[in-house]
Formats: structure tokens, sequence, C-alpha cells
């Protein structure tokens, strides 16, 4: 077992290679979320009038500065969904518009967009993007092939969910930009895989989870704003600072710092989130960065040989998770037998090439050992001599 597993509370009887989808927060970050609650709870007044704003400044300082993101242009959200709904609901679209993206885009995102084009009578267009997949360029290809006079928006994913590719962001949104179409990055598994320069990426929009690979506890997210676009974005909760009197903040932040009382102590535990990964390795980020792509090629190239096939992606296309195309089947059924045998790992069907695809994921705490395992595990073996 990876000696730093150690820090996360993970139940030591399963091979934990499911970070991507919910993340998995230190034991002592957890610490310190109990105490900012414990504290909170004492003078509930004092803390959300006194205390709250300055640990909201300090959290989107120090996440600014690891996004290379002004943190003016950063709302604290519970998760990158609420991101992608809060852009898409403050982006003013008309009838007959198009909003553009891929066939890999997460579904949760997927239904925002087709929700809020029905209620604009816009139209989605959805480019194929095909997996496996041989470069960047096809990806770039398949979009921009999409783009018509009528394209207003792109929903783009940064890592995407079920194939686990690195999309090619700093291209594409340039591109699609001198194409007149502004772009909505879904960069919910971003922030903590790869290095990050949004200020400079120049999209429209940048939405981020902090609770996965950033370790933080659950209900962190964050959605960066353009600076025009800042005062035509609003929450998706509308509450004093529409109309507040103060002149020392932007109603950016007023509006965004507060749409009512909750437990706010996630986004508060931060900077100490940040802290310990930095910690991690004598490199920090960086190091944890390369040492976590570098397990992500190693476990897809020991998926591949397992089962017998062609990588389905170059390693450049990979940040900490891996994919690989399996034979069509029952992806649940697959799933409980993986775990059954001491495996949590996602498997997702893949219907644009009639198949399935299993994701694992190798932060820190994971070892390429545990998927050297699973490709020797009864229920992956199955699978080499399946359809």
């Amino acid at each position: 077992m990876n000696p730093l597993r150690r820090h996360w509370t993970l139940d030591p009887a399963v091979a934990f290679l499911n970070h991507g989808s919910y993340g998995a927060c230190p034991a002592e970050v957890l610490a310190r979320q109990a105490e900012l609650r414990a504290r909170l709870e004492r003078e509930p007044v004092r803390f959300f009038q006194d205390e709250l704003e300055p640990g909201l400044d300090r959290a989107r300082a120090a996440l600014g500065a690891l996004l290379g993101a002004d943190p003016e242009g950063l709302a604290l959200l519970p998760n990158a969904t609420t991101g992608v709904n809060t852009a898409l609901r403050s982006f003013p679209l008309a009838a007959g518009d198009e909003l553009l993206v891929t066939d890999h885009a997460y579904n949760a995102c997927r239904q925002a967009l087709e929700e809020v084009a029905a209620a604009a009578r816009a139209r989605v267009v959805v480019a194929a993007v095909p997996f496996p997949i041989e470069s960047p360029d096809q990806i770039a290809d398949a979009l921009l092939r999409a783009v018509t006079p009528r394209t207003r928006l792109a929903l783009i994913d940064h890592v995407t969910s079920p194939t686990a590719l690195v999309f090619p962001v700093e291209r594409l949104v340039p591109e699609l930009r001198a194409r007149g179409v502004e772009t909505l990055v879904d960069g919910a598994h971003a922030p903590g895989m790869l290095p990050l320069a949004v200020d400079r990426l120049g999209a429209a929009y940048y939405a981020g989870n902090c609770h996965k690979w950033l370790c933080a506890p659950k209900g962190a997210g964050f959605l960066w704003v353009r600076p025009d676009l800042r005062a035509a974005t609003r929450p998706l909760v509308v509450s004093h600072g529409r109309n507040s009197p103060r002149t020392d903040r932007s109603r950016f932040r007023l509006e965004f710092d507060w749409t009512g009382t909750a437990d706010p102590t996630a986004f508060l535990c931060l900077p100490d989130a940040l802290r310990f990964l930095q910690g991690l390795f004598p490199g920090g980020f960086e190091e944890l960065y390369r040492r976590n792509h570098e397990a992500a090629v190693a476990a897809q190239g020991i998926l591949c040989r397992s089962l017998g096939l062609a990588a389905p992606c170059p390693p450049a296309m990979l940040g900490s998770m891996a994919s690989v195309p399996l034979p069509d089947g029952d992806a649940e059924a697959l799933h409980e037998a993986l775990f059954e045998q001491g495996f949590e790992l996602p498997i997702f069907p893949w219907p644009a090439a009639g198949k399935r695809v299993l994701r694992v994921s190798l932060p820190a705490y994971a070892a390429v050992d545990e998927v050297e395992r699973l490709a020797s595990s009864p229920a992956a073996r199955s699978l080499r001599s399946g359809p």
C-alpha cells in the first residue's frame, strides 16, 4: 500500500481507484473543518458577521494563486455543476442561437445546456469526438467544423469525465473566440491535476471543483468569470448583495459571497488543503502533477496489456486518470463485481462506440500496483475473452 494513504481515512480493505468521482479529503483537513464548524457554532453571529468575509478572501487568494486567476473574478460555489449553471443562466441567448458541446461532456452539464437552450429556443449542437483517439487535433477539428454563424457559446471539458482525456483548451479557446464564439470551460477535474493559467486562457467562464484533485472538503467549487462579463453574471440565488449599499466591494463580490446561511467551512479550508498538497512532495504541486501523470500513464499501459488493447490515447492527453474501452455489457454489474473483489472504480456506458469504458484515478495516495492487482482480478480477466 502507498505510504501516503495514511493521510486519508479511506477503507483499507478497498483499492480506491475512483478519486475522480468525488475526491477524498485528508484527515488533517477534515480536522480543520471540524474546528471551524465548532467555532461557528460557539458564536454563529460573530462568525458570519466578522470572520466569514476575511476567511473567504483568504480562500480566494490562495485558490487564485494556484489557478493563475484574479481572485476578484472567483465566485466560490458548491461545485462545478453550479458554476456551469450559473454561467449558462447569465449568458444572453436568443431564439435560433446555437450552443456547442462534445459527446464527451459531463451529463449534468449537458442537461443544464439543454435546459437553457430550450428556454431560449436555441439549439444544442453536439460535436462527435472519437475514442479511442490519436491526437488532440481530432478534438479541435470536430469542434471547429461544428461552428456556424449562429454559434454563440461552446461548453468544453478541460478533462473529460468518462474518457479522462485532456482537451487542448489553450488552443480551442482563442480559435473559437476568433470565430465569434465564447467558451465556458468545465474544469471539474483540472485544478490539482494540471498546471493552470486561467486568466491567460481567455475563456468567458471557467468552472471547477476543489473537492476532487485539490482534496478540499465536499462543497467547495468555483466559477471564474472574465472581467468584461462579471457585471452581467449573477448568482442562481439572489440575496442581500443585490441592493447592498457597500462600495468597498464589487457587486460581483457582494452578490456571490452571501446567498443565504450555509456551512462555509469547505471554502475556508481551501488554504489548508492547498498547503497539505504542496507539502506532500519536495517539488510541491509540480512534482505532484508529474507523479500523478506518470502513474496514470503506467496504469493505462497495464490495463491495455492485460486486455490486449492498443493505447486509446497518447500519454500527453492524460492527466491523473486513464480510461480504457471495454467490450459491450452491463456496466453496473461489472462495477459491482469489481467492488466485491476489492476495487472501487467507475464503469461508464459509452454508446458512441457501443461499448463501456473503465476509468482509474491515480492521486498521490494510490499505487500502480493496485492497478496491477485490478488487471489480474477475476472480473478483469474475464473481459479479455469477451466479445
